[in-house]
């Protein structure tokens, strides 16, 4: 009986892995049709009796405005092609930051953690999901590189109720443009949004949108793209 359980276990976890780092792999060269977050967001607009419909459409990054990446790092990682998946220096920051706030929580997910949560992951904060986090982290570091992480995230990234990647965020909330025609200002008014894209909209933004938009191009200045 012992000997059962212990060969199903094996099983189970040689499955995990070799499942995962297939998908991994595939997705090294693939489109992402798909992600968790898209269906439960669908299955929640069906419980609230709203369309269950998303729009997402993939796009190359050559094929999106060059300022997108910039304003991304600016907003969200700017140390994104310095690290290897983790931005130790903020966790530190984050650390001290919540410690003194109280209960307001700063957080310090980098441009790869959030790929990897984003693709492969559900919301929460469990200490499972966070593992899992951790470890597709580091396997699309080592596959993927940073070009196609960025690739991934901003075309899986949710950017507005129903709206995820550059190219659905390009066309219904900046007139149908595509995403190479999209402004250093529009990109950063888009990563303005993203610390939560259904409270804070690209498409009618609010004057504290405006000031981060602001804030954000600034930073922009100092960010290079070059991967």
């Amino acid at each position: 009986m012992l000997g059962w359980i212990k060969k199903t276990l094996i099983g189970i976890v040689v499955a995990f892995f070799a499942s995962t780092i297939l998908v991994v792999v595939a997705y090294k060269v693939m489109p992402v049709p798909v992600t968790p977050l898209m269906v439960i967001r669908s299955i929640e607009n069906i419980s609230e009796g709203h369309s269950p419909l998303w729009h997402h459409s993939w796009v190359s990054l050559k094929d999106m405005s060059p300022d997108m990446p910039v304003a991304v790092m600016a907003s969200e990682d700017q140390r994104f092609l310095m690290h290897h998946g983790f931005d130790f220096n903020a966790i530190q920051q984050a650390v001290k930051r919540n410690a003194e706030a109280g209960k307001k929580k700063y957080g310090a997910s980098t441009i790869s953690q959030q790929t990897a949560k984003n693709v492969f992951l559900w919301p929460g904060r469990s200490w499972l999901r966070k593992g899992l986090e951790m470890y597709f982290t580091v396997l699309i570091e080592f596959v993927w590189g940073k070009e196609r992480i960025m690739e991934v995230y901003l075309n899986s990234i949710e950017m507005g109720p129903g709206i995820y990647g550059v190219s659905a965020v390009a066309e219904y909330h900046f007139g149908g443009k595509a995403p190479s025609e999209l402004t250093a200002r529009q990109c950063a008014l888009i990563a303005a949004t993203l610390p939560n894209p259904r409270k804070f909209s690209s498409k009618d933004p609010s004057s504290y949108m405006l000031k981060r938009q602001r804030f954000i191009a600034k930073q922009m200045k100092h960010v290079k793209w070059n991967p």
